[in-house]
């Protein structure tokens, strides 16, 4: 790649990134803010993730030697800010999330450098339903096919996502697919509709195994809803023709409220999480209920632009076998 080409996929790079994040305020009634990338530890406020992940911590000279860590994302931290910012309902924050992820595998789509959008809306408590986050997740999907639009107008690159977003529950997919592994069935209906929001990611199918693991302390997925099944929460993916695969853009939910983090931290052998400061704010009820998620800037671009690796729009580290085999195949990371 020339510095000519370089440049040119720096600036749409910044094209992307202006439209969405103003397409998605516009629609969802955000507020830009600011916000950290370092967290005080044992405080819960930090992601879990899965509950495995490791994350970046330091002792800090004038906590006299207490420690820092490195946000994984900003879930929680995003609901103590909007009671903080005395938010109304159906007001929200979306913030330029940027954070370190040590345990992840390097691979096209993945990094240790973690950008993503982060988002959070207050609600109502009548808005805790399936069909108020499937209304959710398709105003967000219209950011995208927006911003797919005006990557088409400066850029010529075809748009291919189709106009309306299917929705299939886990259970569902596990009963469609029920020989294939969990990423499996998420390439396998991705390709069959190009972009599918698959809802109830955490809880336990019926083969006894959840699709996907969840951090029990911030997305609800052990609600009942209205269509039979569980979890108000769920992964948008689109199909990537340039890895013909499925490629997960956003994770997102309706929050856990007090009777869902009781349930999960139960179910996730997590209750000595209960004391934790975020955790006895939520139990005590004195943060707002909302809906948020992330969405991942970087994989957004990828897409949009048809790289083929996450390094051609973010700089970050790279094992130097991946280097040396990108240069081979005429790509050079940022």
């Amino acid at each position: 790649m020339s510095k000519k080409e370089i440049l040119q996929t720096e600036k749409s790079i910044a094209l992307v990134k202006a439209q969405f994040s103003k397409s998605l305020c516009d629609a969802l009634n955000l507020f830009p803010i600011s916000s950290p990338m370092i967290v005080n530890e044992g405080t819960g406020i930090n992601d879990d993730l899965n509950g495995i992940e490791r994350p970046v911590s330091f002792p800090v000279k004038f906590l006299n030697n207490n420690r820092g860590v490195v946000v994984h994302s900003l879930a929680k931290w995003k609901r103590i800010r909007l009671q903080e910012l005395e938010l109304d309902a159906h007001e929200g924050i979306l913030t330029d999330m940027k954070a370190l992820r040590p345990d992840e595998d390097s691979s096209p789509i993945h990094s240790i450098y973690v950008d993503q959008w982060d988002w959070e809306l207050r609600i109502e408590k009548t808005d805790r339903t399936l069909s108020y986050l499937k209304n959710i997740v398709r105003q967000i999907y219209q950011a995208l096919l927006d911003t797919e639009e005006q990557v088409y107008k400066d850029q010529g690159i075809e748009p291919i996502l189709p106009k309306k977003l299917s929705f299939i529950h886990s259970e569902q997919l596990l009963q469609l697919y029920p020989t294939l592994s969990p990423k499996e069935r998420e390439h396998a209906i991705a390709k069959d509709y190009g972009a599918v929001f698959i809802i109830g990611i955490g809880g336990k199918l019926s083969n006894g195994e959840a699709h996907d693991s969840r951090s029990a302390d911030y997305d609800d997925w052990t609600t009942p809803t209205e269509e039979g099944y569980k979890g108000l929460n769920g992964d948008l993916l689109v199909w990537n023709p340039v890895h013909e695969k499925s490629l997960e853009l956003s994770s997102m939910g309706i929050r856990v409220d007090k009777d869902a983090l009781e349930h999960q931290l139960d179910l996730a052998g997590a209750s000595d999480k209960k004391t934790l400061l975020y955790h006895s704010l939520l139990l005590a009820e004195k943060l707002p209920l909302c809906i948020g998620g992330g969405l991942g800037q970087s994989r957004i671009c990828m897409f949009l632009l048809r790289k083929r690796h996450i390094g051609e729009v973010q700089a970050s580290i790279w094992p130097e076998d991946v280097r040396k085999q990108t240069e081979l195949e005429g790509i050079n990371l940022l």
